[in-house]
C-alpha cells in the first residue's frame, strides 16, 4: 500500500503554506487574496476474470492563488504545493491581474459571513487496507455476481479508497481545513442469449467502509440488473407516463440545480430566469439542502468562499424559494449569497413518498427508465430528450425489458407534471432521492 496518510500533519502543512500565499499576496501588491489547496491519496485495484488487472496508488496535491489589485482579478495553480511553486503561482497571478479588466463583482465575500462554526463533520474514516486484502475484496465481488447463473462474462471489479485534506484562507485571515475520505467497491458483468448482449452493473460508496454493502451482494445485484436486460426489445411510439428509477432521478435535480445556479441565471442562460416565487413542481413537494448533515456524502462547514453553509430551501411547497448562488454571482445579481459557492451540498426531498409498486400502478401504461444516454439537455429552454433503456409497464407490471428508444419532454412542463416519488431512496451520492414518475413524456421507440 502507498505510505501512511497523517491527516493531521497534512492540514497542518497546507495551513501553513496557505497563510505564506496570503502574506506573500499582500506584500507583492495585491489588495486581497485567497487560496485553496488540497492533497488526497488514495489505492484503486481492478480485477476481471479472477486475475488482478491494475493496482493504482495516487497522490496528489495542488494549490490555487487568486489575487485582487483594486477590482481586477488573477488566478494561477500550481500541482506543486512546495514553497517555490506557491510564490510563482502568485507572482502569476498577480500578472494577470494587472491585465485583466475591473469586474465590479470581483473580491472576496464579506468578512462578517465567513465561518464561525467547523465542527467535526464525521467525514474522515481512514481504512487500514493493504493491497491483498482490497484485491481478495473486489475478487469476492465478482466471484459471487458470475457465479449466478446466465452470466457468461465480467467487465472485473473495482475497489477504491482514499483520503484527503482541502485548507480554504483569505485575507480576511479567515481558514478552513477539512478531511474527508471516501471508499467505494464496483462490479460491471455481461450476459448474453439469443437477443444479444447486456450489461449492467452495481456500486457501493461511503464515507466509512462500515458503511459499504457486502461485496458479494454488490456482486449479485450486479448479475441481477444484468440478467434482467436480456430479450430487450423497443418500446411503441407515443406519450406515454416515464417512472425514472432513483439512480435516474437525481440527473433530473442536477439538471434543476444547474437552472437555478447564479452563474446560468446572471448570464440568462437559464429557463428559470426570473422564477423566485413562481410555481414550479406540485404544492407537496419541496427541495432542501444540508450542508451540516453528519456524516453526509457533501458535508462542509464552509463553501468555496469561505462562506458558512447553512440549510437552504431551494423549492418550498412546489415555488423556486432559492438561487444557488456564490458571492461573486449573487453581486451579478444584486442578491445575498446562499453559501452555495462550489455547489449544492447534500440534497434532500421533502415530500411525501410511496412504493415503487403503487407508482407502477399508477403509471398503468408507460416507461420505467433505468439507464439514461446522450446530452441532450438545453439549460436555456428546458429541452430534454435523452436515449434511454429500461422496461415497459401494462396494467402497472414490468412486461420487459425495453432499449433503443428516446424520451423527450421540457423540464419545467416535467417538474410541473410530476405525479409521484418513490421510497425506494438511493443514498449513495450528494442527492438522496426515490424514484420519480413523470405524468406524460414523448417516447420514441418503434
Amino acid at each position: 500500500m502507498a505510505q501512511a496518510f497523517d491527516a493531521e500533519a497534512q492540514q497542518a502543512v497546507l495551513a501553513s503554506r496557505a497563510e505564506q500565499a496570503l502574506a506573500l499576496a499582500k506584500a507583492l501588491g495585491a489588495d486581497a487574496a485567497e487560496v485553496g489547496a488540497s492533497v488526497d491519496q488514495g489505492v484503486e485495484v481492478s480485477v476481471r476474470l479472477g486475475d488482478v488487472e491494475t493496482v493504482e496508488l495516487s497522490r496528489d496535491q495542488g494549490v490555487a492563488v487568486t489575487v485582487y489589485v483594486g477590482q481586477r482579478k488573477g488566478s494561477a495553480s500550481s500541482t506543486d504545493a512546495g514553497e517555490d511553486s506557491i510564490r510563482a503561482a502568485v507572482e502569476k497571478a498577480l500578472a494577470i491581474a494587472r491585465y485583466t479588466g475591473e469586474d465590479p463583482a470581483a473580491g472576496l465575500a464579506d468578512a462578517s459571513l465567513m465561518a464561525s462554526e467547523n465542527p467535526d463533520m464525521g467525514v474522515h474514516h481512514p481504512w487500514a487496507l493493504s493491497t491483498e486484502q482490497a484485491i481478495e475484496l473486489a475478487l469476492e465481488s465478482e466471484r459471487a455476481g458470475r457465479e449466478v447463473e446466465g452470466i457468461t462474462q465480467s467487465e472485473g471489479a473495482t475497489l477504491s479508497t482514499g483520503e484527503g485534506v482541502r485548507v480554504y484562507a483569505n485575507s480576511h485571515g479567515f481558514v478552513g481545513t477539512q478531511k474527508g475520505s471516501r471508499h467505494g467497491l464496483s462490479c460491471l458483468l455481461i450476459a448474453e442469449d439469443d437477443s444479444g448482449m447486456q450489461r449492467d452493473f452495481d456500486y457501493t460508496t461511503a464515507r466509512n467502509p462500515a458503511e459499504l454493502r457486502d461485496p458479494a451482494e454488490v456482486g449479485r445485484e450486479a448479475a441481477r440488473k444484468t440478467l434482467r436486460r436480456l430479450g430487450a426489445r423497443r418500446p411503441p411510439t407515443g406519450t406515454f407516463p416515464v417512472l425514472f428509477d432513483p439512480s435516474q432521478a437525481g440527473g433530473l435535480v442536477g439538471h434543476l440545480m444547474s437552472a437555478l445556479a447564479g452563474g446560468a441565471l446572471y448570464r440568462q442562460a437559464s429557463f428559470l430566469c426570473d422564477s423566485l416565487g413562481k410555481p414550479l413542481f406540485p404544492e407537496w413537494f419541496s427541495l432542501v439542502e444540508r450542508p451540516m448533515e453528519h456524516g453526509a456524502t457533501a458535508s462542509s462547514p464552509f463553501d468555496g468562499d469561505g462562506v458558512q453553509t447553512r440549510n437552504n430551501r431551494f423549492i418550498d411547497r412546489g415555488k423556486v424559494a432559492s438561487y444557488m448562488l456564490s458571492a461573486y454571482s449573487a453581486r451579478r445579481l444584486s442578491m445575498e449569497t446562499t453559501g452555495n459557492a462550489g455547489g449544492a451540498r447534500n440534497l434532500r426531498l421533502d415530500a411525501p413518498l410511496e412504493p415503487v409498486e403503487a407508482l407502477l400502478k399508477r403509471m398503468d401504461r408507460g416507461v420505467w427508465v433505468t439507464e439514461l444516454m446522450g446530452q441532450g439537455v438545453n439549460g436555456v429552454t428546458g429541452d430534454y430528450s435523452r436515449g434511454a433503456s429500461g422496461f415497459w409497464i401494462e396494467n402497472g407490471e414490468v412486461q420487459y425489458p425495453i432499449e433503443e428508444f428516446t424520451i423527450a419532454g421540457n423540464l419545467e412542463q416535467m417538474f410541473a407534471s410530476l405525479a409521484g416519488l418513490g421510497d425506494d431512496l438511493d443514498t449513495r451520492g450528494s442527492v438522496h432521492t426515490g424514484s420519480w414518475l413523470i405524468d406524460s413524456m414523448t417516447v420514441a421507440g418503434n
